[in-house]
């Protein structure tokens, strides 16, 4: 009785096997890259430099330093909105760094706006 579907020989096509095997590499390697963003810091400032934030990539806030001056108990509302702008900017950068990452890793896929077949 003939074998019904599958590939003769029971194994992949060459083609789909080295795909496989660069899909893995590329998988290990975008792991790598996650791990080494991860662990990069992205500093934003706000009000001339009177309030500085520090994030990591992996959108943890590490660090908030404020310069004496902005520290008004009189206008606590301004020092939020310091806060807040440096490190909505320190996450913007984060996400950047991110999708820039992602961008090279897929390059060269022709993953773009439609499928490749």
């Amino acid at each position: 009785m003939a074998k019904r579907g599958g590939f003769p020989g029971g194994g992949m096509p060459g083609n789909m096997a080295n795909l496989m095997k660069q899909a893995q590499r590329m998988q290990r390697q975008m792991e790598e890259n996650q791990k080494e963003l991860e662990t990069k810091e992205f500093i934003a400032k706000s009000g001339g430099g009177a309030v500085e934030v520090t994030v990591t990539g992996k959108k943890e806030v590490t660090k908030v330093k404020l310069s004496q001056e902005v520290v008004d108990s009189e206008d606590v509302e301004m020092l939020e909105d310091l806060v807040m702008a440096a490190t909505n900017e320190a996450l913007r950068m984060a996400d950047e760094a991110n999708a820039e990452m992602m961008g090279k890793m897929s390059g060269g896929l022709g993953l773009g706006g439609g499928m490749p077949f």
